[in-house]
C-alpha cells in the first residue's frame, strides 16, 4: 500500500488501495492487532504469553488514566487555533482508534506482563499530523509490544491541530515531568524515561528530546522544576524538519499555522535543535516512504552525529508511512526486534536493582 503527497487534499486523510490514512498516519485493512493478539515470529510460549497477558494489561490501563493538567489547561495556544476562539466540542473517537477534538491530555498506563517489570518506562507519541491520533495502531499496539519486553507504558493523548504550539510541546513535557516526579508510585526509575512517537508524534518525542528545557513547554507550576528531559528517543518514520522541502506540509499548518514566524519554523525544525544533551536516539524510517521522506530522520541523524549524541538510525527498503506492526514488508517488519535489541545494549530491558 502506497499512500503519497497528493493523496491528501488539506486537512483531510484519504483513502488508499487496501486501506486508509488519516492525517499523517496510514491504516491498513485488516492488519490491525485485535486487543491482546499475538505478534508474529514470536516463540510459541512468548507468544502465548502475550496473548494471555497482553490483553488484561490493556484493559486495566482504562482504569489508570491520569489527566495532565488537573489545575487546568495552560493557556497558551497558536492565535490563529479553532481552540482560541472558543470550545472545539467533545472528543471523538472512530471505530479505529482514530481520536480527535483533544481537549483534556492524559496519560494512560499500560503495566508490563505479570513478572517482567524492568523498571523502563516508556511515554507513547501517537501519530496524525498534528490534526488527530492514531491511537489505536500507534498507540495500544505499541503499548503491547513494550508490555511484553518488561516496560510500563504512557500513551500520550495531546492536543493537536485545534489548538497548535506550543501545547503538544506542553504537554508531552509535562507527561514526562509527571511520570519522573511518581517514578517511585509507577515502579519505574526515574533515571529510565524514554519517548517513543510515530510521523508527527516523532516530531513531538524529538521536540521533548530538543526542546525540554525551553521557556515554551514551562507553565509556572511547580512540576517544571522537574527535568523534562528523556533518558532515550525512539524516532518511527518521525517528521523532523518544518521546512518545505522535505518537511510534511500537513504538521506543518497545524503546529505553526499558516503564515508561521521564520524563527519558529527554524526553532521546530529539529535538527536544529540538537545539542550534546540530546538523549541517545535511535530512528526508524523507509525509502519508500513519500509521505514523511526518510531526509528527516537522516538530517536528525546527521545533527545527532555532528553533537556526538549516541544514536542509530535503521533505514529499511520497504514500506509505506504508518508502517506501524505490520507483517509482509520485508526486513522492515523486522524493526520491533531491532529495537529490542538496541534497547536491550543500552541496558534499558534489564531488571533495575
Amino acid at each position: 500500500m502506497g499512500c503519497g503527497r497528493d493523496l491528501f487534499p488539506p486537512g483531510r486523510g484519504a483513502v488508499a488501495a487496501g486501506g486508509r490514512c488519516k492525517g499523517d498516519s496510514c491504516i491498513a485493512s485488516g492488519t490491525n492487532l485485535r486487543l491482546g493478539a499475538p505478534v508474529k515470529r514470536r516463540p510459541l510460549l512468548l507468544t502465548l504469553a502475550f496473548a494471555l497477558a497482553g490483553a488484561p494489561a490493556v484493559s486495566r490501563a482504562q482504569d489508570n488514566v491520569i489527566p495532565l493538567w488537573p489545575e487546568g489547561l495552560p493557556t497558551a495556544m497558536r492565535a490563529d487555533a479553532p481552540a482560541a476562539k472558543g470550545p472545539i466540542g467533545p472528543e471523538q473517537t472512530d471505530p479505529r482508534g482514530w481520536i480527535t477534538r483533544i481537549s483534556e491530555p492524559r496519560l494512560t498506563v499500560v503495566a508490563p506482563v505479570v513478572d517482567r517489570a524492568n523498571g523502563t518506562a516508556i511515554i507513547i507519541c501517537p501519530g496524525g499530523g498534528y490534526s488527530g491520533l492514531s491511537y489505536q495502531r500507534e498507540g495500544i499496539q505499541y503499548a503491547q509490544w513494550l508490555s511484553n519486553l518488561g516496560v510500563t507504558s504512557f500513551i500520550l493523548t495531546y492536543r493537536v491541530g485545534d489548538y497548535g504550539h506550543p501545547a503538544p510541546l506542553q504537554d508531552v513535557l509535562r507527561a514526562v515531568r509527571l511520570v519522573r516526579s511518581r517514578a517511585a508510585e509507577f515502579k519505574v526509575r526515574a533515571d529510565r524515561i524514554g519517548v517513543i512517537g510515530s510521523s508527527a508524534g516523532g516530531h513531538l518525542a524529538a521536540s521533548a528530546g530538543t526542546l525540554f528545557d525551553h521557556a515554551d513547554g514551562r507553565t509556572g507550576h511547580t512540576l517544571d522544576e522537574v527535568s523534562a528531559r528523556p533518558d532515550f528517543l525512539i524516532l518511527m518514520y518521525a517528521v523532523i524538519t518544518m521546512n518545505p522541502d522535505v518537511g510534511h506540509e500537513g504538521s506543518r499548518k497545524q503546529l505553526l499555522g499558516e503564515s508561521p514566524d521564520p524563527a519558529l519554523v527554524t526553532r521546530m525544525s529539529l535538527e536544529n535543535s540538537v545539542t550534546a544533551a540530546t538523549p541517545p536516539t535511535l530512528l526508524i524510517h523507509t525509502q519508500q516512504d513519500t509521505l514523511v521522506p526518510i531526509e528527516n530522520s537522516i538530517r536528525f541523524f546527521q545533527a545527532l552525529t555532528k553533537a556526538g549524541v549516541p544514536a542509530e538510525l535503521l533505514a529499511f527498503e520497504r514500506g509505506s508511512h504508518g508502517l506501524g506492526l505490520r507483517e509482509g514488508l520485508g526486513t522492515s517488519s523486522l524493526w520491533p526486534q531491532r529495537a529490542e535489541e538496541w534497547l536491550r545494549h543500552r541496558g534499558l530491558l534489564e531488571r533495575a536493582k
